[in-house]
């Protein structure tokens, strides 16, 4: 139980990398588009644009990927991060 208790308590998320942030208002305002547009585009909701661009998001490779065929970028995915042994 105590175990569980000491897991729980270092929970934390990975959450939209700031270069990936201001990449994609960029990418969306060259193209002069609003944030309901693109998620219309993409088929996602315009909250889902606006938590990538406040970096509130979660990153999703499918959704990144959407992005970078609308907007006709490559969006920066972040440092990839080495996977650690369990023990």
């Amino acid at each position: 139980m105590r175990k569980l208790e000491e897991d729980t308590d270092n929970f934390k998320h990975d959450a939209v990398d700031r270069s990936l942030s201001q990449a994609l208002m960029k990418a969306r305002t060259a193209k002069k588009m609003n944030q309901k547009q693109l998620g219309t585009l993409i088929n996602e909701k315009p909250q889902v644009i606006a938590d990538y661009e406040s970096g509130r998001a979660i990153p999703n490779g499918q959704i990144i990927s959407k992005l970078n065929r609308a907007l006709g970028v490559q969006l920066p995915r972040g440092p990839k991060k080495k996977k650690t042994p369990a023990n």
